[in-house]
């Protein structure tokens, strides 16, 4: 009998341990593991706010220990005398949740449920009492020569201040929300971008950036950025534009997690193969695609099998600007938002206002600093 069956019988009778969001940076690697506890003491384990892992009360109390850094002869003294089991079995119990959530962090295609006994979270299936993300649109600028449609700057009137958009990261802390993406309209056209960085890196947030790449191609403005906390980078390419690419070569030797996003489009579909290739070659790993109408579907899922070879990874489950179609989520039709909108994330304007994701304008939450919680977040809705 495993730690997650070992004490089922027993948890009835425990105080189950404080519901709350808990945190840990893995040290020497940029890797976060987030706990939360649930009020009945299951919990949800977040690996860098991308892999999902759903433990019983038994097993989310070990991994309580281990995110918290305690000593293994202390956890397991504290476990033995909270079920009064012997100290060899916690230890041992102990031992194991720590060599499996470390065999997954360096093995992240290994199958939880096949080897290591965890139960992965189907995606968006599971009741949540926070979302796992939160989207926010710092401005809805754009960069100078950038086409009109590329963001709705006429439907917001104003963009939230430094210590708004502070107060609404704490507000994401405290309600239990581990991962932000700073997105737009063109989030580097914000001057206080490295202070919002910097301050959901001291909440403890994994930070992540949606950009053109024009900014990142200045060195001294990238190394600011990094020096900040920023841990995820997704590019969206323009394969005509030298300051994509300039940024491309300074982001994929750094310490950070890039992925690069390309649109299959009138202008691009022609070289796209190319420009695959030329990824590949520049030492990319990660990418994201997607296509501006559905005439260009079988283009893009012919990159897909391309990208496949070459062994990227696909990523399709970041934001991508308003310009660009998601095949797989249509993000821009207001009435066919992702199954994961409004549930595992939401998306936040300029102004505070709170959609269940971008493109959804028509089915706006609330306000996020107006309105309280409970009325932007009922799960009953979600989704």
């Amino acid at each position: 009998m495993n730690i997650f069956n070992r004490l089922a019988g027993q948890f009835k009778k425990i105080q189950p341990l404080p519901e709350g969001l808990y945190h840990k940076q893995m040290e020497g690697q940029p890797l976060r593991l987030h706990l939360r506890l649930q009020a009945d003491g299951s919990g949800l384990l977040i690996l860098n706010a991308s892999t999902v892992l759903q433990l019983n009360a038994t097993a989310a109390e070990y991994a309580w220990h281990y995110i918290k850094g305690t000593v293994p002869e202390d956890a397991a003294k504290a476990i033995a005398a909270r079920y009064r089991i012997s100290h060899a079995a916690a230890l041992n119990d102990y031992n194991d949740l720590a060599d499996r959530i470390q065999t997954l962090i360096e093995t992240p295609d290994l199958d939880p449920v096949s080897f290591l006994d965890f139960e992965r979270v189907a995606p968006h299936s599971t009741d949540l009492t926070a979302p796992l993300r939160l989207d926010c649109a710092l401005t809805y600028r754009v960069a100078a020569g950038s086409k009109p449609e590329v963001a709705p700057t006429k439907r917001v009137t104003r963009e939230l201040s430094t210590d708004e958009w502070k107060s609404v990261l704490d507000q994401a802390w405290q309600v239990g929300i581990p991962h932000i993406t700073f997105t737009g309209g063109e989030p580097t056209l914000r001057e206080d971008l490295p202070d919002l960085i910097a301050h959901a890196e001291k909440n403890g947030q994994v930070c992540g950036l949606l950009t053109d790449g024009a900014s990142l191609s200045k060195k001294k403005y990238l190394d600011q950025l990094l020096q900040t906390g920023l841990d995820h980078v997704l590019l969206v390419l323009h394969p005509e534009d030298d300051a994509a690419w300039k940024a491309v070569k300074l982001l994929v030797p750094a310490d950070i997690f890039l992925t690069v996003h390309l649109t299959v489009n009138r202008t691009t579909v022609k070289d796209a193969t190319k420009v695959i290739e030329k990824l590949s070659k520049a030492g990319v790993r990660h990418l994201s695609l997607s296509a501006s109408d559905k005439k260009y579907l079988g283009d893009m899922l012919a990159l897909q099998a391309q990208a496949n070879e070459l062994g990227f990874t696909l990523h399709w489950d970041l934001p991508v600007p308003y310009s660009e179609s998601n095949p797989a989520a249509a993000e821009t039709e207001e009435d066919n938002v992702p199954s994961g909108a409004g549930k595992s994330w939401l998306y936040v304007e300029p102004d505070g206002d709170v959609l269940p994701a971008q493109g959804a304008a028509g089915r706006a939450l609330g306000n996020i600093l107006a309105d309280s919680w409970g009325k932007i977040y009922p799960p009953s809705l979600a989704g």
